[in-house]
């Protein structure tokens, strides 16, 4: 995969569904230049949530954080694009939102540290691993859009 090809896991978490935030946060990613490769209305069961948040499992924190993605659906989301991974997470903001830029997702829209509307892959290779939690290979897609010659240089 080239880096133009690049792929990334977004979840729009409970709050972000909830607080009818759905669309705005899509724009945001799909302003930047990235594509929707796939996309899902789901809601999460326990056995992946602590699949998913296993890197955090020794951390006092591990529970709120599975009952939290557990507790509604959530958009499950492959964004595609140059620096997916990277792109994304500045797009996000900081964890904590306190801290996050004014202009991102989460310094525009979230206060609180424990309702921070989205997830994103930290990494290529733990985008890669998450993705596949979610998605079968079947399920994402690979196409050109019209803009992308006017999104990235070839």
């Amino acid at each position: 995969m080239t880096n133009q090809n690049e792929r990334t896991l977004v979840l729009i978490k409970p709050d972000g569904v909830q607080r009818g935030l759905v669309g705005n946060i899509i724009s945001r990613l799909e302003s930047r230049g990235l594509k929707i490769a796939s996309l899902k209305f789901i809601r999460i069961k326990r056995t992946l949530a602590e699949q998913h948040y296993g890197v955090h499992k020794n951390q006092p924190f591990f529970p709120k954080l599975v009952d939290f993605i557990t507790s509604s659906p959530v958009v499950a989301i492959v964004f595609q694009g140059r620096n997916a991974v990277e792109l994304t997470r500045n797009t996000m903001g900081q964890t904590n939102p306190s801290e996050a830029a004014p202009g991102t997702i989460r310094g525009d829209l979230a206060i609180d540290i424990g309702r921070n509307l989205i997830h994103g892959s930290d990494s290529i290779k733990t985008a890669q691993e998450e993705i596949l939690l979610f998605f079968t290979a079947n399920e994402i897609l690979d196409y050109q859009l019209s803009t992308d010659t006017w999104i990235t240089e070839p």
